[in-house]
């Protein structure tokens, strides 16, 4: 079986042919990034304009690439939920009319449950799973006990983690976006900012950071500070909360494996804190590689063919949704 995936849930145009025995056939994205940062941030109404503007040659170059015929597609795949609205009816038409042209089943995916399975594409994780889920939109932790079925254990109830680094690195004058600025600053230098870990002592698997971005920007308006100690006090600070909640969920929930998975997934101190926490604490750890941790399609192809083989396909009538729980996603049209 075959699909083409599409994934334009925010600032990554993204294509993908994927193949159930031979895997990803093709693949293709392009991001936005240098564009939105003169804005300092992602801009809706940009993104969805370079959406509309790029799918159709990415998918042309996709196709001379490949050599692929678009009629030996059995369904298309694409991004429904959660994103941008503008960006997700930009994808989710374009999806629409492929599935249209080509008189074959569409195959919504809900962004996290790609990120989730992105760790897949390099191997199966047995079940039962812990997901700790951090991107620029979502910092979230979930008990996953098979495909579908999915438990909401936490998440940040303010800015999400992807969030923070993008309001810090602009409120030091580090330009968008800021995860990688401030991930290559933190090497240089050494926490030694008394910043504040919200929740952390708390039993409760929620998380909080708009507390720690306000005594960052205390620490900025004093003036007296250097960037790369402030970059490292900040990213111990959170890597501490990421690092405490999840061990509270592993005990909660007796589960030995753990995915980390999302944007921030790349973080360089992240993947090296964890892969400590995970020798020391004797749990399997799998973290996608970097390319497939940020925004991609191959993990929405791969989701969507999980799908698809289980028989869930969508009426033509489906629309995008801006923030549809995991947990509840696919039940009023599956």
């Amino acid at each position: 079986m075959h699909t083409l995936a599409v994934e334009t849930s925010c600032d990554e145009t993204a294509l993908c042919i994927y193949s159930e025995e031979e895997g990803v056939i093709g693949d293709i994205l392009l991001s936005q990034a240098q564009l939105h940062a003169r804005y300092g941030g992602v801009v809706p109404e940009l993104s969805a304009r370079e959406h509309t503007r790029n799918l159709l040659p990415l998918l042309d170059q996709l196709l001379r690439d490949t050599g692929f015929d678009l009629k030996k597609l059995d369904f298309i795949s694409f991004t429904l939920t959660p994103g941008l609205i503008l960006s997700l009816v930009v994808g989710v038409s374009f999806a629409k009319s492929l599935a249209y042209y080509l008189k074959r089943p569409l195959v919504p995916v809900h962004h996290l449950e790609g990120h989730i399975y992105s760790v897949f594409l390099q191997g199966p994780v047995e079940y039962p799973f812990l997901a700790l889920i951090v991107s620029g939109g979502h910092t979230d932790l979930y008990l996953v006990e098979g495909f579908g079925r999915y438990t909401f254990l936490g998440g940040t109830l303010d800015d999400a983690v992807g969030e923070s680094y993008d309001k810090v690195a602009k409120l030091v004058g580090l330009g968008y976006p800021g995860g990688p600025v401030i991930d290559r600053l933190a090497s240089q230098g050494e926490p030694i900012y008394a910043l504040p870990r919200p929740l952390v002592e708390e039993d409760t698997l929620n998380m909080s950071f708009s507390g720690l971005k306000t005594a960052v920007r205390r620490l900025v308006e004093q003036g007296e500070y250097r960037r790369e100690h402030l970059c490292a006090s900040f990213q111990s600070a959170v890597m501490d909360v990421l690092e405490r909640k999840t061990l509270l969920a592993l005990r909660q929930t007796g589960v030995r494996r753990l995915v980390v998975v999302g944007g921030v997934s790349a973080n360089s101190e992240l993947r090296r804190r964890f892969t400590q926490l995970s020798q020391r604490h004797g749990f399997e750890l799998r973290i996608p590689p970097p390319r497939l941790s940020t925004d991609n399609a191959q993990m929405i192809a791969y989701a969507g063919m999980e799908r698809f083989k289980r028989g869930i396909t969508a009426p033509e009538e489906v629309n995008p949704e801006p923030n549809t729980p995991l947990e509840v996603f696919g039940k009023s049209w599956s």
